[in-house]
């Protein structure tokens, strides 16, 4: 296929495509379409346009027969929205997308392979509607913005740039890359951390089940037997007790605390930078979230940098991409010292969060001009900073979890025996 498909599209009487932008024809209208592929298999979806008749002329020039175009009527309402795409996923679009496009075929006709490629109807949709968008003129960029629930900024920005220097399959290459790290470092995270967890709920479970149906069976017999109890066994007893009296009440505040957490999280900057803060202050999360931020803020900065983006420009770029607001802070006081004529070091200098190995290749790359190559050097090196801290904490928090668990399990044990043998001897 190629572009005769689009100009069929676009000079479709009934369609009006061209103009897209400024023709004041109001808002898109979601449809239902109900189509049949060439091998007979009937598919149905909504899709967005400005009448049903574009509906049936873009199925129709992608191959399709249609079978019923209906508009949504009433309230359009789509639970969760859609699904924005994971860092593997997005790493193994783009490779396809680049090696489509070095293998020279155009880019709608691209995308539109990646689309009749996808078997999962939401990620299917959403290429249909790049399509859809080139189609109508629209940019790459500009058809991937319309969509920023589902495409990362970083992506867009980076995809806008490569449009002006016209060499898109490196982008799209190095964007795969980017991606294909990023899931990389996710994908350890939680491999270090799936287990300590599995282990820290499977510890909670068994106590609170010791506490709560095991000690139980021993109080009558203490009571019965006028047995002087110790103070450790005092102790388990009335956490038992209490325990078993208010674990409603107990999982009901949990949830309310969790919930109260996650709206001023979510909500309150403040508050969220000011956990931010308590949690990289911690003697060995920090060093995780620290390196991890640092990691990301160099190596996409690099991108941009080595892809000709101004600072000005890369840094809003790095101020949507990160959630942390203490980096946010940094990347803010940045701005404001370019406006002044300033360095960019000038905001990064003795800050606690930046540490001084990536200040001061920060500082060189400034003064060489070398700016990129630096940041690439400093995310490669964090990179392997923070692969090994993690592999470090896997290999202590395991263990240390067991320990735990065995000495409170060993403390409610012997809290239960000691008594026994001073009935024991009692009796004897």
């Amino acid at each position: 296929m190629n572009g005769e498909n689009q100009n069929k599209f676009i000079n479709n009487p009934t369609n009006n495509l061209s103009g897209l932008k400024t023709d004041g024809r109001g808002t898109l209208k979601n449809f239902k379409y109900v189509i049949q592929k060439p091998g007979g298999k009937k598919n149905k979806n909504t899709f967005e346009a400005y009448n049903a008749q574009e509906v049936r002329n873009f199925f129709t020039s992608e191959g399709y027969q249609v079978l019923e175009v209906k508009l949504v009527q009433g309230l359009n309402i789509s639970i969760g929205g859609p699904r924005k795409l994971k860092a593997a996923e997005l790493a193994f679009i783009l490779t396809q997308l680049s090696t489509y496009l070095r293998a020279g075929i155009p880019l709608i006709d691209s995308v539109r392979i990646i689309a009749k490629q996808s078997t999962d109807k939401s990620r299917k949709k959403i290429f249909e509607r790049v399509v859809y968008d080139l189609l109508t003129g629209e940019s790459f960029s500009n058809a991937l913005t319309r969509q920023s629930k589902v495409f990362p900024r970083l992506l867009v920005h980076m995809i806008k740039t490569a449009e002006l220097t016209g060499d898109l399959p490196a982008v799209l290459d190095d964007m795969a890359d980017y991606y294909t790290s990023a899931d990389q470092t996710r994908r350890r995270m939680i491999g270090a951390m799936t287990y300590p967890t599995v282990i820290f709920f499977f510890a909670i479970i068994v106590v609170s089940f010791i506490l709560m149906y095991v000690v139980p069976q021993f109080i009558s017999l203490f009571a019965d037997q006028g047995a002087t109890l110790p103070l450790t066994t005092r102790l388990v007893i009335g956490a038992s007790q209490f325990l078993k009296n208010n674990s409603i009440w107990i999982v009901i505040a949990i949830l309310i605390l969790f919930i109260i957490y996650k709206i001023l999280f979510n909500n309150v900057r403040g508050f969220k930078k000011g956990m931010q803060t308590f949690y990289m202050s911690l003697p060995v999360i920090s060093k995780i979230i620290i390196y991890n931020e640092i990691t990301i803020f160099t190596k996409t900065f690099a991108s941009l940098i080595n892809h000709g983006v101004q600072i000005t420009d890369s840094m809003e770029v790095l101020s949507n991409l990160t959630d942390n607001e203490v980096y946010k802070t940094i990347i803010q006081n940045t701005l404001n010292n370019l406006s002044k004529g300033s360095r960019i070091s000038t905001a990064f200098e003795n800050h606690w969060a930046f540490p001084v190995i990536a200040y001061e290749m920060l500082v060189t790359g400034e003064n060489t001009g070398k700016l990129g190559l630096m940041m690439d050097k400093v995310a490669d090196y964090f990179s392997l900073l923070h692969k090994n801290v993690v592999e470090q904490i896997k290999s202590l928090v395991e263990p240390t979890l067991i320990a735990l668990l065995a000495v409170a399990a060993g403390v409610i044990i012997l809290s239960i025996i000691q008594p026994m043998f001073g009935i024991y001897n009692t009796v004897m």
